[in-house]
């Protein structure tokens, strides 16, 4: 980094306000679902679609990202993001299943690049020693997103209707785009021009690096079985406390944006964990194992009238469910090549993004088989518990 470059602290906060408002976008229309599918006429269950196609375009375009980067810049590269973030949220304002389904994807496309460009700028300006704390304050961003859409978007569905709430929120993200760009020019010096853009080899580069080497190979599946978790609990909270625990739509989205907060509180304790105490990959062990305790108790919770011991489960949950992520990423660029933390960031994250596309409906069917949200979190014992296997069974590969 030149001196001419903005300090790491001003890159840090740069990315977190990026991944946001993507991580707000995404989330905008899951935590007023039932709302949405009562004017839509269909299934809350369906809001598991609208994940699954969101994500299926995330993942294609973070593999596509580590080329996109190089030749535009990781700065321009999460501009355009956050334009396509602002264009998918408002088509979903328009009440169709087609127009939502055609959000879903455009907030995908969006929400895709803006991990692998971040990851770009802070290998660059991270020392080693504290990556996984850096990375997982920058990780705080998807959980924040979630806290505000929680807080703000039910009750701005309430004043103005849920469509103009969807615009509000698609227009917070232009003016992020607009934010960052003064630092477009320091930033995206590294850019290169000639880098050539294939859609066949960016697609399959950044897998065949992921899959070349054992230590990130690993870290992608370990990722897939993770977002299985994480995005159902994120996905289905709502609906799960308003249809099981019979809440109301702010009761309910106050309880998401307190296990939201849990989850930028998570990354950042266990990102300072990893790096002071137990290495990376006992730290996704740990969280695992946690995550399973959790899975089994939420479907006790409706057995229970005190919303303190709710709020308590489902924060230890978040804390555990989204607080993986930024130690995971750390370890990602890690292990990378040099040079290339962007590449296999993409290429881990398509991973990651695959596990986001097949959870929800999975999750979706098994609430509508079992007539129960909470038979349903439970089965997320299945995806963490080969978690565990995996981190035990490969842990040589990280020992280098």
């Amino acid at each position: 980094m030149s001196a001419a470059t903005p300090s790491a602290s001003v890159v840090l906060a740069a990315t977190l306000t990026v991944q946001s408002l993507v991580a707000m976008c995404l989330i905008t229309l899951p935590v007023v679902a039932p709302t949405v599918a009562a004017t839509l006429g269909i299934s809350t269950a369906y809001v598991g679609l609208y994940v699954a196609i969101a994500y299926a375009g995330a993942m294609t375009a973070s593999l596509l990202a580590g080329g996109a980067v190089r030749r535009f810049g990781a700065i321009r590269a999460s501009q355009a993001g956050l334009a396509l973030c602002a264009a998918g949220v408002a088509a979903c304002a328009i009440a169709s299943p087609i127009a939502s389904a055609i959000g879903a994807l455009l907030i995908g496309m969006g929400y895709g690049p803006i991990t692998p460009a971040s990851s770009h700028l802070l290998a660059r300006s991270t020392p080693a020693h504290r990556m996984s704390f850096v990375f997982s304050i920058k990780q705080t961003g998807v959980p924040l997103g979630g806290v505000l859409a929680g807080v703000i978007v039910p009750g701005l569905s309430d004043i103005v209707g849920w469509q103009w709430a969807f615009l509000l929120v698609a227009a917070a993200s232009l003016l992020c785009a607009i934010a960052i760009q003064p630092l477009c020019a320091a930033l995206d010096s590294d850019r290169n021009p000639a880098q050539r853009l294939s859609f066949g080899n960016g697609l399959m580069g950044p897998l065949r690096l992921v899959f070349s080497q054992r230590s990130l190979a690993v870290l992608a599946g370990v990722s897939f079985l993770f977002s299985m978790t994480q995005v159902s609990l994120t996905t289905y909270m709502v609906t799960f406390l308003h249809e099981d625990l019979s809440l109301g739509l702010i009761a309910a989205g106050f309880i998401l944006a307190v296990s939201q907060a849990a989850g930028v509180a998570g990354r950042l304790l266990w990102g300072y964990v990893s790096d002071r105490l137990l290495g990376p990959v006992r730290m996704l062990a740990v969280l695992a194992l946690l995550i399973v305790v959790c899975a089994l108790a939420t479907p006790l919770l409706k057995y229970t009238d005190a919303q303190w011991v709710v709020l308590i489960v489902l924060s230890i949950f978040g804390s555990c469910a989204i607080g993986w992520n930024g130690v995971y990423l750390a370890e990602v660029a890690r292990q990378a090549p040099a040079g290339q933390a962007s590449v296999a960031t993409g290429g881990t994250l398509a991973m990651t993004f695959l596990g986001v596309v097949v959870g929800p409906p999975l999750f979706g069917m098994i609430a509508s088989a079992a007539g129960s949200y909470g038979a349903a979190y439970a089965a997320l014992i299945l995806p963490t518990g080969l978690c565990l296997w995996l981190l035990w069974r490969y842990r040589a590969a990280f020992v280098a």
